[in-house]
């Protein structure tokens, strides 16, 4: 929706901030920053505002896009035919530095003239967490400096968002599905600030896991883009570094990369081949500085598109291709020991005695700054692979699965039941889960799966085929695939399949149980032999019974049978 057909929607009194307000200590509350956008497409041809859908909070989530066609069709066609940047800010809004500076990177553009050639499609979304927006104070983040007020971490229903991308709880996160696949951005940027150690540097930065790219994304990211932007941030007299992920208390022993599962935005913008960034500003630092710092990344970003749009179109083209021709899927990437080092701007530390508990407390020294060599581990490799099969058939039931396939643009057809041999169905192993909640969910791990002939009653009419060659297939394997860390079984959409719903008495069983081994000279062997071997089972009677009941006829067939279904063609 264009704001020309909106502006009705907030009916407020505020006071229209200040390019001076904004480059001081002060952030804008979501209805001042709507109205400013709001002025800022009333008042320039090339500025659009979009209402795209609802929040939690019920107020919408919006997209400014500059450069665009001045028509909401031929806007986002533009932008997915054109080279395309997505910013998002907001998403922990207690982190309020993206929305200053793109406030006054759109004020210094309408200054020079509002230069379009060669320039992307810039969509910003102004505030992802509505939510969190609202929920204004002073004192919600005790480690960082500034601005006076800001937004809470937390969105309406109390989920942190940058969790959310693929498990899709929020009606802020189905929103950005619908801004994300309407753009199809080449690069996506969200804005943050960090917590964790004290250093030097203002501005950090995070890039996807080299090793989980395709290729051609991996080569024009880490041999092109991110030396790019370190030297012209550095003609700007400002030091860029990769986030500093610890791997000890201090600096000193070590950083490594992150590793951004598609639970996070980054993450789950490289499953679409978008190049993907998170900006950590320094909590520690100015508000006015880490925001002038976020602002000069940004204006780098965009030069850099501007200046090698072909590279990014083909790099991107080539990734699709890449992986419509792959036949398997790495996952479960695990930090290897692989050690380089990296010149790290810091400051000595200290343990000295704490006034508050008397016990030795961290303590970093501005005034003795160094500049040295630290341990770095950025290598990542894959610990497992799955083949990559021709179909999914996923059960018609699964209708929260469904709506968060199509939401993401997976395309999928009915699937007509026919006596396919070669279908084959997942079955549960084994899993670990969390024993307190994970935003929202007993999120689960260390899965292990098995694959089967399918029951013919669970493939049925209303099932839905989803073929791999498409171009998302990426997301498509990450979410049906049981043992991917971030799989919609870890996220407990499948929970129900493997809860067991028909048992026994024991009292009654017991002289079944005897027929069943007379009966069968095989199991009696495997039971007798489990006896011998396992002295906790030797002494439990319920879990003998358990064992031959699970080996007879009376178990039910279904347990622990997903409605996740393969066909190799």
């Amino acid at each position: 929706m264009r704001i020309r057909s909106v502006l009705g929607i907030l009916c407020l009194s505020v006071t229209f901030l200040s390019s001076a307000q904004l480059d001081g200590n002060t952030t804008p509350t979501y209805h001042e920053l709507i109205e400013m956008y709001q002025k800022l497409a009333t008042e320039n041809a090339e500025i659009e505002l979009y209402a795209m859908g609802e929040s939690d909070y019920g107020l919408p989530i919006y997209v400014c896009l500059l450069n665009g066609a001045q028509d909401s069709l031929r806007t986002f066609e533009k932008a997915r035919k054109s080279t395309t940047l997505l910013i998002n800010n907001g998403i922990h809004p207690g982190e309020p530095d993206g929305i200053n500076a793109c406030l006054l990177w759109i004020e210094e553009w309408i200054k020079n003239g509002k230069k379009t050639k060669n320039m992307p499609v810039i969509g910003i979304i102004p505030a992802y967490n509505v939510g969190g927006m609202m929920n204004r104070s002073a004192s919600s983040r005790a480690n960082q400096e500034g601005p006076d007020e800001y937004g809470f971490r937390g969105n309406a229903q109390n989920l942190d968002l940058n969790r959310d991308f693929i498990k899709m709880d929020s009606k802020n996160m189905f929103t950005f599905a619908t801004i994300f696949h309407a753009l199809d951005p080449d690069v996506f940027i969200d804005t943050h600030v960090s917590n964790g150690a004290d250093y030097q540097y203002t501005l950090t930065y995070i890039s996807s896991m080299k090793e989980r790219l395709s290729p051609s994304i991996a080569g024009i990211v880490y041999d092109q883009f991110l030396p790019f932007l370190t030297k012209d941030l550095g003609k700007k007299k400002t030091d860029l570094i990769g986030y500093v992920n610890l791997e000890g208390d201090v600096p000193e022993e070590g950083m490594s990369a992150f590793n951004d599962l598609p639970r996070y935005s980054m993450g789950y913008a490289s499953l679409f081949n978008c190049m993907s960034f998170t900006i950590e500003t320094h909590m520690l630092k100015p508000f006015k500085e880490r925001a002038e710092a976020t602002l000069l990344f940004l204006k780098s970003t965009v030069d850099w598109m501007s200046d090698n749009a072909t590279s990014i179109e083909r790099a991107r083209a080539e990734a699709f291709r890449y992986d419509r021709e792959s036949f398997v899927f790495p996952f479960n990437y695990e930090l290897t020991a692989q050690k380089d080092s990296i010149q790290f701007k810091g400051y000595e530390h200290s343990y000295p005695l704490s006034e508050v508990t008397g016990l030795p407390r961290l303590k970093y020294h501005r005034d003795r700054p160094f500049t040295k060599y630290i341990p770095y581990f950025k290598t990542y490799a894959p610990t497992d692979s799955v083949d990559i099969p021709d179909y999914y058939v996923v059960g018609g039931q699964c209708t929260e699965i469904i709506a968060r396939l199509k939401a993401n643009g997976i395309e999928m057809e009915p699937f007509v039941p026919k006596p396919y041999t070669s279908f084959e169905q997942y079955k549960m192993k084994g899993f670990k889960s969390n024993d307190r909640p994970y935003e929202g969910h007993f999120i689960h791990y260390e899965i292990s799966t098995e694959l089967v002939k399918p029951l013919e009653v669970m493939l049925k009419e209303g099932d839905v085929l989803i073929p791999t060659n498409q171009r998302n297939r990426r997301f498509v394997i990450s979410v049906l695939e049981p043992e991917m860390p971030d799989s919609y079984f870890a996220w407990n959409y499948l929970d129900s399949y493997v809860q067991q719903k028909e048992y026994f008495s024991s009292y009654v069983f017991e002289d079944k149980a005897a027929e069943i081994l007379k009966g069968d000279t095989e199991l009696k062997r495997l039971f007798e032999a489990k006896k011998s071997t396992d002295q906790e089972f030797a002494q439990n009677a319920n879990q003998q019974l358990y064992f031959i009941y699970q080996h007879s006829e009376y178990y039910e067939p279904t347990h622990n049978l997903l409605p996740i279904f393969r066909l190799v063609r």
